[in-house]
């Protein structure tokens, strides 16, 4: 183990590592935690949005501006950053998106206009958050093998986890101090701790062992990458617009309810809890029967869980509804990345994991929208559940399709 330590600081050398090896692990759990930190960039602006508003003084249309362009930043930088490691490796790319993720909390500190904060949030940290996500993911599938699953969803737990730290960590700052002071303090924080972190992780690519038992080729599918590429992106698309109903909307709906706006925060506090349960639960089913199958039963899971929004509409019921829905929808996006890896080559990785991240982040963006436009029609969110229901078939249908294609692959290399 001493010398794995050492090792993470020794000279980044091309395969140099061997997979499912020591370093492996502790590349890991450096990897987990970086996405932790980083983790803060996807948050901050959530919870700093009404004391922005407050100090510019924009209607909260505007105000919401800034969470849409750091949702944008962040889509684009999975792709950008993506294609990055895949020529260059992770280290470089991620140290790059960590000085922007700085740059962008001390500017947006020092900004003097909603547009000026936009810009930070978009350009800066949304772009520099990427890093954290799809490319740490992809970089991670290739330490692993035989426990591939559990490394991707560990990783991809990170964001989840960095979703239950930081909205507590950053009120109480914020009341004492503000929210200019609070992010030149979250600024200065991932300065100290994400570059330390990001310069762990320099060792080159690891190399497998040619018949060993955690070497692992790519699987048969009666698919072109490029077809199949395009079958994960609809289904990132259609579980995430399905994903989104209660995530975005869910304390909303209590408030219609009239149980307040507290329930319907510990209800989404219970879902991201859950959720990271369910991201590592679904890591060790995926290593036993493989991301197809482990993602449609979270899929169908969750489109169950969905349905029982509508009939089941007390307190006690939604928060275990709630709680069924976290522990089903949380492995969904990981085993995406899981499926790149077993069916496609792994020079392409990075590119491939960010464009169907970049998808399911779309999905979540046109989701929480599309729900609250059907509210404003309806005057219900009846309809807005049933919606998220039919986008969650569609990506039952693609991952249906792709497992039959997998299958069909599979018998024609018997």
């Amino acid at each position: 183990m001493g010398n794995s330590l050492a090792s993470i600081f020794s000279s980044p050398a091309a395969g140099s590592a061997v997979v499912d090896s020591s370093h492996a692990w502790i590349r890991l759990a450096v990897s987990t935690l970086l996405s932790t930190v980083g983790g803060v960039g996807m948050w901050a602006v959530v919870v700093v949005l009404p004391a922005v508003q407050a100090e510019f003084g924009v209607d909260r249309a505007d105000a919401a501006l800034p969470y849409t362009a750091t949702m944008v930043g962040f889509a684009a930088g999975n792709v950008l950053v993506g294609r990055a490691i895949d020529r260059v490796g992770y280290w470089i790319p991620a140290l790059a998106s960590s000085m922007a993720l700085v740059a962008g909390f001390l500017l947006a500190a020092l900004s003097t206009s909603i547009l000026q904060f936009t810009l930070a949030q978009g350009l800066l940290i949304g772009v520099g958050t990427s890093a954290i996500f799809g490319p740490l993911i992809a970089d991670i599938s290739h330490w692993f093998n035989r426990r591939r699953g559990v490394a991707v969803a560990a990783a991809a737990a990170g964001s989840y986890l960095a979703g239950t730290i930081w909205p507590t960590v950053m009120p109480p700052l914020m009341k004492a101090e503000g929210w200019r002071f609070t992010y030149v303090a979250i600024g200065l924080f991932c300065l100290a701790t994400m570059v330390p972190l990001v310069l762990m992780l320099r060792r080159g690519a690891p190399i497998a062992v040619a018949g060993s038992a955690g070497s692992r080729l790519v699987q048969p599918i009666s698919l072109s990458p490029t077809a199949l590429q395009v079958l994960l992106v609809i289904a990132g698309l259609g579980c995430c617009v399905a994903m989104s109903m209660p995530q975005v909307h869910i304390v909303a709906y209590c408030m219609d309810l009239g149980y307040g706006v507290a329930h319907g925060a510990d209800m989404l506090s219970i879902m991201m809890a859950a959720g990271v349960v369910s991201r590592v639960a679904s890591g060790f089913v995926a290593d036993r029967i493989g991301g197809v199958k482990t993602l449609l039963i979270g899929s169908v899971l969750q489109c169950l869980s969905l349905f029982f929004y509508i009939p089941f509409d007390g307190l006690a019921s939604l928060y275990i509804v709630s709680l069924v829905f976290g522990l089903s929808q949380g492995g969904i996006v990981p085993c995406y990345a899981i499926i790149v890896r077993e069916y496609m080559p792994a020079r392409e990785a990075g590119q491939r994991v960010g464009i169907v991240i970049m998808a399911t982040i779309f999905g979540m963006a046109i989701g929480g929208w599309m729900s609250g436009w059907i509210y404003d029609l309806t005057g219900s969110y009846a309809a807005a559940f049933l919606n998220g229901i039919a986008w969650n078939l569609l990506n039952i249908l693609m991952m249906v399709l792709v497992l039959w294609k997998a299958r069909r692959g599979a018998t024609a290399m018997a």
